[in-house]
């Protein structure tokens, strides 16, 4: 979430280096992803519904841009893919339900680990160089489970690749192109990212299907014993072309200092921006809830597959299909945030964030067995369950209203963190501290479902502690603005 929120000078300037510009936590879920995505999209004046007159009509991109934009596309395809075929991995090898958690765990610990180094990380060379070596670190990851490494050490390696991808795919922008179409720039990325997600997650899905176990089956290959490994292949290769399409890009010339050499100073430059945010009275609102809800959308993503088996009695492969579809409804939020909420309004849809929580509640008592066993909506021989039918609208309102909350409080946080520090100090501070509530809440969820508890009481538990902690943050904002103009601050 780089710098997505100063328009176009916050995209842009301050030095142009990663450092200033773009450390913007990449998600490490397809959810988080679309949060991202729509909130820098919203922040940089992109109107989903003015897309094409937008990007048609901006001026010319300089050579290499495209070239950035289908890398991106390709790697982040494959980002989806991924988690699918690695929980099928699991599931091949037959792993209690509490490793599944670990998986994004691991993925998710380099993000925090590395947070204070990653933006001079990807100063430190040319950042097409940062990006080929990153999509190889995850292609040698995806090989590393098909010749036989547990999922959870093959996905850290992964994540490691990741979290040094992510800084260097926004600074390049700045370094390429011109202020004046880096609004234009952003739109093209961000779009393509949320396109990327749906289909990457289908595409996992599809991979993992009972088809892709008959093509396996009749089409013996080394190593390719199940529809998991096949994926994992096919996932390995997308993220070979996307090195491939590395080479393409463009040597744009920029050269920094390797911050790297001073270690000390970076972790006490990031330990003073943290300070800084978590005091200030309207950061910490917008930092708390972001936090939460990146968290929340993380632990979600899993919850969905499991909700999806036990109780509406969908494969993996089909479960992946709701998770396209609660991304469908995050863009539908984004869109409507976009539409209806200002910046200086944002702190108004903090409700919405204790209502997400009431919605996810009452998915946990949404099952098969609310309908008659096999009535359903015919297409010729086709049948759509009803419980099918309802359960798509289902998720996507929880999906609209939870890009609905999150696009405008990241846009806040990103605003503000910017006025104080600096768009990538600010961001970085905000990559921290949201891996790290994925890392807690995934912890949590892990041992949860080590306990034994059945996946409809983890999602009531999930729903409450979301309502319960927006509710509390609704508490300290309105106690800050008894001290303090809040929206004063949202001026500045």
């Amino acid at each position: 979430m780089a710098g997505p929120l100063h328009r176009a000078a916050a995209h842009v300037t301050i030095a142009g280096s990663v450092a200033e510009v773009a450390a913007r936590p990449d998600a490490s879920s397809g959810f988080g992803r679309f949060f991202v995505s729509c909130a820098s999209a919203w922040r940089g004046g992109f109107r989903p519904w003015k897309a094409c007159r937008f990007t048609l009509g901006s001026p010319a991109m300089k050579k290499g841009f495209y070239t950035i934009i289908a890398a991106q596309f390709v790697s982040s395809l494959a980002d989806n893919a991924l988690l699918i075929a690695a929980i099928a991995l699991l599931t091949v090898i037959s792993s209690p339900a509490w490793v599944t958690p670990l998986l994004q765990i691991f993925f998710t610990v380099s993000y925090v680990l590395l947070a204070p180094f990653v933006g001079a990380f990807a100063d430190a060379m040319q950042k097409r160089h940062v990006m080929f070596v990153s999509n190889a670190l995850k292609a040698i990851g995806c090989l590393m489970m098909i010749a036989g490494v547990h999922p959870m050490l093959a996905y850290g390696v992964v994540g490691f690749g990741a979290a040094a991808y992510s800084p260097a795919k926004y600074g390049i922008l700045t370094e390429l192109l011109p202020a004046e179409k880096l609004v234009a720039a952003n739109a093209w990325l961000e779009s393509a990212t949320v396109l990327s997600t749906i289909v990457g997650t289908m595409m996992g899905g599809a991979l993992v299907s009972t088809y892709a176990d008959r093509f396996v089956a009749h089409h013996p290959m080394p190593l390719i014993h199940s529809a998991a490994d096949l994926a994992m292949l096919a996932t390995m290769v997308t993220y070979a072309i996307a090195t491939l399409i590395n080479f393409g890009i463009p040597d744009t010339g920029a050269r920094y200092e390797n911050r790297l050499k001073q270690p000390g100073r970076l972790v006490a430059d990031f330990t003073h921006c943290f300070n800084v945010l978590w005091a200030d009275k309207l950061a910490q609102i917008a930092l708390w809830v972001t936090t939460l809800m990146w968290g929340a959308a993380v632990t979600l993503q899993l919850l969905v597959l499991k909700w999806a088996d036990a109780n509406l009695g969908l494969s993996l492969s089909k479960a992946a299909v709701m998770q396209g579809v609660t991304g469908l409804g995050i863009a539908l939020g984004a869109t409507a945030a976009a539409a209806w909420v200002s910046l200086r309004a944002s702190l108004r849809v903090l409700p919405v964030g204790v209502l997400c929580g009431v919605v996810s509640v009452a998915m946990a008592f949404y099952s098969k067995n609310l309908f008659p066993a096999g009535e359903g909506v015919r297409f010729g021989t086709f049948i759509l369950p009803f419980y099918l039918l309802f359960a798509y609208p289902l998720m996507i309102l929880l999906g609209t209203l939870a890009g609905f909350f999150i696009v405008p409080m990241n846009a806040l946080l990103q605003h503000r963190g910017a006025t104080l520090l600096s768009a990538g100090h600010s961001i970085a501070v905000q990559n921290f501290n949201q891996n790290l509530a994925v890392l807690l809440m995934l912890g949590a969820y892990a041992l949860l479902l080590t306990a034994k508890m059945p996946v409809q009481w983890i999602i009531v538990v999930f729903g409450i502690f979301v309502s319960g902690m927006i509710w509390l943050a609704m508490r300290r904002s309105a106690a800050n603005a008894r001290t303090i103009d809040m929206q004063a601050l949202v001026d500045e």
